[in-house]
């Protein structure tokens, strides 16, 4: 892309230069070219919009456009992966909460609210007046064994590793999450010096690769992992079990992206590239995840710690949860990741159709938590697009207690999906390593914005929450939550994910019909299903 530009601008140029030459007078061309250069010098020294800063000139015209949009397009409505009908306009409404501009719209819902998919949430004739709410509302994490508990925003920055995003997204992430007390998840990447620089609070996230802290070998190490997680600005540890956007495939950081700098971070050859294994050495077995989830903890010094999942067969969720019982050691989270989650590079097959989306796979961990009887053991964290402050409500009706967004916070870094992640072009400077085109992406104006965007999101969830005449986010629950699934058909998320009773998969519970076959084969021993 830069070759090409940088080519046609040169043809460009020439060609205006031969025709001024021979058909203008000085005058006249002086009036036609000094305010083009005046606007190319503009736009390469201002800071706010990365397109514009890396391509002078032509950049202009992806804001024209993106001006005349709405007109266009304001009435079109899309179908998401999870069937919920999408405005063409939320990934304006997300660049507008991070520039601190208006975000209402006119003339009322723009979806059609007979399609099936559409969702909407109950209100209350009494509801709870905002001004009087907490804004910033926060969730205890921590269970019986924890130490250093972390008090945690409903919404974060989800995994993201520097090697796929730039050093200067990783900073800007970082410092918005250091201004707004809300938390930024590494990524399986490691632990860089651009999520330690600007101070914000992190949880650092441990790969199958164990980058950061790994032996030369790729095995864990338990001295390289407690430097790290010892940091005063780790505040919890997240062990990766697989991510929605790849599940059972693991991490691939192309060869382009795989700097000297990034290789020496993660203790990797540089100018390769590098497959993190799909599942981890450190253990094989339920009962042993556990327990190393008990190690982590000790190393840390009694740091939160927990796993994060994309749920696959329900009956390795359902070992987990009888080891859990069995051992009584259990993770003080559970991050569910929905199979529609986003990754910079994929196998469109492992991103189209493996893992459970995000909806169904929190009912069913909430359910089954509850139905062991553990659920107020550890806390449950959501991530899969999250976007709005309704993403976020109908997340918490499923049993979530926090929810993380990473496509969300990209775009208000300035991400205009261009779906280069995986070349290394990215032309707005997020998801690439080329210095020409990070230079773009200007750290205090994103910074800024990406804190703006969090605020405004939460603000947003909590109106929703007042307007439903609740004013704490434990109080939601499934019945808030409707769904339109056919025409002439309504249902509430109580009907179509229904609870089952605390207690009921205990040895001696009434196990519901839905849990029979699962539960028949599930063993704390082995991820295996024994027939």
């Amino acid at each position: 892309m830069r070759k090409i530009f940088i080519i046609s601008s040169i043809v460009v140029s020439a060609l205006i230069g031969l025709w001024a030459y021979f058909w203008i007078d000085a005058l006249f061309l002086f009036l036609i070219v000094a305010p083009i250069i005046y606007m190319g010098v503009v736009d390469m020294i201002q800071v706010r919009q990365s397109i514009k800063r890396n391509f002078p000139l032509i950049g202009r015209l992806r804001y024209f456009f993106e001006m005349v949009r709405p007109e266009i397009q304001q009435y079109f409505v899309e179908s998401d992966t999870d069937g919920a009908p999408v405005n063409r306009n939320e990934r304006s409404v997300i660049y507008q909460r991070a520039k601190k501009q208006i975000d209402t719209i006119p003339f009322g819902t723009q979806l059609d609210v007979y399609a099936e998919g559409y969702e909407w949430s109950t209100h209350s004739i009494a509801p709870k007046d905002f001004h009087h709410m907490d804004h910033h509302p926060r969730i205890r994490f921590g269970g019986k064994e924890c130490k250093q508990p972390y008090d945690m925003s409903v919404l974060n920055i989800s995994a993201m590793s520097f090697g796929s995003l730039s050093k200067n997204a990783i900073l800007s992430l970082n410092g918005g999450a250091k201004i707004g007390g809300f938390a930024h998840n590494t990524g399986e990447g490691g632990l860089s010096p651009y999520h330690l620089q600007p101070g914000g609070d992190i949880i650092w996230q441990i790969g199958t690769g164990y980058f950061g802290a790994r032996t030369e070998d790729g095995k864990f190490s338990d001295e390289a992992f407690k430097a790290n997680a010892t940091r005063p600005q780790v505040k919890m540890i997240e062990i990766k079990l697989s991510q929605g956007a790849k599940p059972g495939h693991g991490g691939i950081l192309p060869a382009k992206k795989n700097t000297p700098e990034i290789a020496a971070i993660r203790l990797v050859k540089p100018g390769t590239t590098v497959f993190s294994p799909p599942f981890h050495s450190a253990f094989s077995t339920p009962i042993e995840l556990l327990q190393f989830v008990k190690k982590l903890r000790e190393l840390s010094g009694g740091k939160p710690i927990g796993f994060k999942l994309c749920v696959g067969r329900k009956t390795e969720f359902l070992s987990i949860c009888k080891a859990m019982v069995q051992l009584g050691i259990y993770p003080d989270f559970i991050t569910v990741d929905g199979g529609e989650g986003g990754t910079g590079a994929a196998p469109p097959e492992f991103t189209n159709h493996v893992g459970m989306p995000m909806l169904d796979a929190l009912a069913f961990v909430d359910d089954a938590l509850r139905g062991f009887g553990i659920r107020n053991e550890l806390k449950l964290d959501a991530s899969g697009k999250i976007l709005t402050g309704f993403h976020m409500l109908r997340a918490m009706a499923l049993g979530a207690d926090v929810c993380n967004s990473a496509r969300a916070m990209m775009m208000a870094l300035g991400c205009i999906q261009a779906l280069e992640c995986n070349t290394n072009t990215c032309p707005t400077g997020v998801a690439t390593q080329d210095p020409y085109f990070m230079k773009g992406l200007v750290i205090e104006d994103k910074t800024t914005r990406v804190a703006n965007f969090h605020k405004n999101t939460v603000e947003s969830f909590v109106e929703l929450m007042g307007a439903m005449g609740l004013d704490n986010p434990e109080q939601i629950n499934r019945s808030h939550i409707y769904r339109r699934v056919f025409m002439n058909m309504v249902k509430t998320y109580e009907e179509i994910y229904p609870s089952i009773p605390d207690g009921c998969l205990l040895q001696g519970g009434d196990v519901p019909y839905e849990f029979e076959k699962y539960m028949r084969n599930a063993r704390a021993e082995t991820f295996e299903a024994v027939s």
